[in-house]
């Protein structure tokens, strides 16, 4: 274990925790999860920078990441879209959580093909990640009122979702030459 394995390992206890206090019926409960929500945030950011900067990468960490902010996302997506109930969080919700059903999917099945490189991470992934941590660190501070700052909360989570799925195409269309069938001459 590693300081960016150790990060990621406490990323995902904070999920937890991060829950709890949404579910707390004191005012300062949204804004406690929202807090330690934007700890896990910059978690992940840094972990990732450590394990560059002292070259401390590792197959468990290269494992384990993608899996903490999928599983902190998908929980956060879930607490908000119960407590908010409407469309404008459902479905910026489900898109996202249905993306990363799918890359996941693929890179996977790409790995097996061994063209895993195929479906790398790529820039528009990292806006898309920062426009949906902004969103949710934001919603997650706010009770589903019609504030500000809720409306910015769901403007940036549509940003989110429709980076998410412009990601998701450039995915499956790098991905397509090994999805699609070829003839045999």
């Amino acid at each position: 274990m590693n300081i960016p394995n150790i990060l990621t390992v406490l990323r995902v206890l904070l999920i937890p925790i991060i829950i709890l206090l949404f579910y707390l019926p004191f005012q300062w409960s949204y804004l406690a999860a929202s807090a330690v929500f934007a700890i896990a945030a910059i978690t992940d950011w840094l972990d990732g920078y450590l394990a560059r900067k002292l070259q401390q990468s590792t197959p468990f960490g290269a494992f384990l990441d993608p899996v903490a902010d999928k599983l902190m996302v998908a929980v956060a997506l879930v607490l908000l879209v119960e407590e908010h109930s409407n469309l404008w969080l459902t479905l910026p919700a489900a898109i996202i959580i249905g993306r990363e059903i799918v890359v996941s999917a693929l890179r996977e099945w790409m790995a097996e093909l061994g063209a895993r490189a195929q479906v790398a991470v790529s820039n528009l992934g990292k806006w898309k990640t920062a426009a949906q941590m902004v969103a949710l660190i934001i919603l997650l501070a706010n009770p589903p009122l019609t504030t500000v700052w809720v409306g910015l909360g769901y403007a940036l989570l549509i940003v989110a979702a429709g980076l998410t799925l412009w990601s998701m195409v450039n995915y499956l269309m790098a991905a397509w030459p090994h999805l699609s069938p070829t003839e045999k001459k």
